[in-house]
């Protein structure tokens, strides 16, 4: 037979990255929230989770049942499949630890295959990661970056984690840019999805020397940022990049990938077209219609976003370091240098 195992073994097991968490709810379910790094293999596709309720409501909780195995039966050998092509411990487990992860559970077992089935499943995992954020407290001393729209904070601080230093990277949590553009080409996250990314990162890096994140607002997309975040945020040492608009034009081209998301470009600025002095803001949406979106770029920078990120700025009053780069190459060794002089700090 399977094997339960608690969400405190499961956090224990993770410590060996020997295992594999399979989410065996439906697609829907799992693009809504899932446990970070978890594969979806779902007993039920989205039509059939909805029949199986709406016989559980309407006829009988036995001719739900008797749905759900026939169902069930005609799809167990490529379930089976899946399964055997998985190495490492196999993690199962549903909304509340009920029939579904059970069930899977229980036909791989009689298959020879050995699973863990979570217990409470990932609501009580839900449960874990709300009430650890609410009393955490991020340990090591803050370096935020900030600069003007364009100068690749993110691509400067993924870079810098790519080298092995300890980074958070809320843009990638949220699956937004965080600006009024910051949906285009991507999918954002929601509340939930982010909190357990958050939350994995976090436990990561807490006994890390420092922590370097991008100075965003408190909303990013659909994610809302905790106040813990914030609060270190506001309190960290302040790394101000500045960059030619040439090279920030250029930026912003190579990321949003104009000529394929075109529609969603021209959608998004018409929610800013009336903050912008009407001459320019007609100007910009003519350049964009057009394709040219070098011009509007730089139009955008010079008229909307950088008067509202230096109005933004004068609103805090710390002394920051400013570096001055002709490109992501040169602010990334600037940020090395930085670090380089840092004393060590106890934690």
């Amino acid at each position: 037979m399977f094997q339960d195992i608690t969400l405190e073994e499961l956090l224990a097991l993770q410590q060996n990255k020997d295992h594999v968490m399979i989410d065996v709810r439906s697609p829907s379910e799992f693009r809504d929230s899932t446990i970070p790094g978890s594969l979806n293999i779902p007993l039920f596709n989205d039509a059939e989770r909805a029949e199986i309720g709406t016989i559980y409501k309407q006829v009988s909780i036995q001719a739900a049942k008797d749905r759900g195995l026939e169902i069930v039966s005609a799809k167990l050998p490529a379930f089976v499949k899946a399964f055997e092509q998985l190495k490492g411990q196999k993690v199962v487990y549903c909304w509340r630890g009920g029939m579904r992860s059970r069930t899977s559970a229980t036909v791989l077992s009689l298959m020879g295959i050995r699973a863990y089935r979570l217990t409470g499943g990932i609501r009580t995992y839900r449960k874990w990661v709300v009430e650890t954020l609410e009393q955490m407290e991020l340990k090591p001393p803050s370096i935020i970056l900030l600069g003007h729209t364009g100068i690749g904070k993110t691509a400067i601080l993924r870079q810098l984690q790519a080298e092995g230093r300890p980074v958070l990277d809320l843009e990638y949590m949220a699956g937004h840019r965080g600006s009024i553009f910051g949906q285009v080409g991507l999918r954002a996250n929601n509340q939930k999805t982010f909190e357990s990314l958050l939350l994995q990162e976090v436990l990561q890096i807490q006994d890390a020397p420092y922590v370097l994140m991008e100075g965003e607002s408190k909303r990013i997309g659909k994610a809302v940022l905790p106040d813990f975040i914030i609060r270190k945020k506001e309190a960290g040492t302040q790394l101000f990049i500045e960059m030619p608009i040439e090279e920030r034009v250029r930026h912003i081209l190579a990321d949003y990938q104009p000529n394929d998301n075109k529609a969603e470009l021209l959608q998004a600025y018409m929610h800013i077209k009336d903050r912008i002095h009407t001459p320019i803001a007609k100007e910009i949406e003519t350049s964009l219609r057009d394709e040219q979106y070098a011009h509007a770029v730089r139009l955008l920078l010079e008229h909307y976003y950088d008067p509202r990120y230096e109005h933004a700025m004068r609103q805090y009053e710390q002394e920051r370091v400013v570096i001055q780069a002709e490109s992501i190459a040169d602010a990334v060794q600037a940020v090395r240098d930085y670090l380089a002089q840092l004393k060590p700090v106890t934690v």
